[in-house]
């Protein structure tokens, strides 16, 4: 995509941080971290979202997502790490990517929870079934 920001990484147009580069996917320090040691994994096609991309792209950023935290487990003193990624309206660069950060105790980053008016899980669940039997 001509205007995205991280397609214009992977072309080499704009410089990043770059730690880990295949045939598939390109990791870099985030320019605007959570803590020290977050790193994105991006695809290097231009993919807006996780249903896009190809089973062999999926699995090459879990496989190195697994890769970064043993990374980031043997760098850093950390408690914990995080992996999460946001879709549709929610992903704000436009490019399929993965946070993978190291988490500590106390670093002030959490969920905030909302109130949820209609909570019956079970007519929850069977939505979700009934939509997974008809995309077979």
């Amino acid at each position: 995509m001509e205007n995205c920001m991280f397609c214009k990484i992977v072309q080499g147009e704009i410089k990043a941080n770059i730690i880990y580069e295949d045939e598939l996917v390109i990791v870099f320090l985030d320019i605007d971290p959570i803590n020290k040691g977050h790193l994105l994994i991006i695809p290097r096609k231009h993919k807006l979202d996780l249903d896009e991309l190809s089973f062999e792209e999926s699995s090459k950023i879990m496989e190195v997502s697994k890769m970064m935290i043993r990374v980031l487990k043997k760098q850093f003193n950390l408690d914990g790490y995080s992996i999460m990624q946001n879709g549709g309206e929610f992903n704000d660069i436009g490019h399929y990517h993965m946070h993978v950060f190291p988490r500590y105790k106390k670093d002030g980053f959490g969920w905030t929870f909302g109130e949820v008016e209609d909570h019956d899980l079970s007519d929850i669940g069977k939505k979700f079934i009934k939509e997974i039997s008809n995309t077979k």
